[in-house]
């Protein structure tokens, strides 16, 4: 796998994993744009989220697919397997089940405080379908997800670290990691 052809990347593990989160750094520091499938599926407005329907989210899939550069992170896996197809890189975060909670309910806490931005309107309802899909992602979803990777084995890395995630990028792309990055500012202010 050579890191130059890597402009296509696909993130997917479960809520709390870490996805959006790598996505971002991946497209600050390589300069590619990321889309949150979350925001396939639904049209974000003031007045409420808009479900798109199933020809629409597709089509909107299909358009991004098909951009030469792009990152896509997202929980979804049972409709997207032409970005698997399309990309180069295929990212399995793989993270520990009570890490994932805790980060849920760290990020309800947050959201509720007003700290972190959300997408939805933070609730005990909400909060519960989050811990919910992660128990259903760790006992069935999982498996499904290792199974439609299979075709894929070449171009995917299951990461379950997410200490040493950001990294082991930071090497494979010569990235300086946040250390470095802090000596280098460091020592070019003095």
């Amino acid at each position: 796998m050579k890191k130059e052809f890597l402009n296509r990347i696909h993130i997917i593990g479960s809520v709390g994993s870490g996805k959006t989160t790598l996505a971002k750094a991946l497209s600050a520091s390589l300069h590619i744009p990321y889309y949150e499938l979350d925001n396939v599926v639904r049209k974000r407005s003031d007045s409420g989220d808009i479900k798109r329907t199933v020809s629409e989210r597709d089509t909107y899939l299909k358009r991004v697919i098909h951009l030469d550069r792009w990152i896509i992170e997202g929980v979804h896996h049972t409709w997207v397997s032409p970005c698997f197809q399309h990309a180069d890189l295929i990212l399995f975060l793989d993270t520990n089940y009570s890490v994932r909670r805790f980060r849920i309910i760290k990020r309800f806490i947050l959201q509720k405080l007003g700290r972190e931005k959300a997408n939805y309107k933070p609730s005990i309802n909400i909060l519960k379908a989050l811990l919910k899909y992660n128990k259903v992602f760790e006992e069935k979803s999982k498996d499904e997800i290792f199974a439609m990777l299979a075709p894929y084995k070449r171009k995917l890395i299951i990461l379950h670290d997410t200490k040493n995630i950001q990294r082991s990028f930071n090497e494979f792309f010569h990235l300086p990691n946040s250390n470095e990055h802090e000596a280098n500012n460091k020592h070019k202010a003095t």
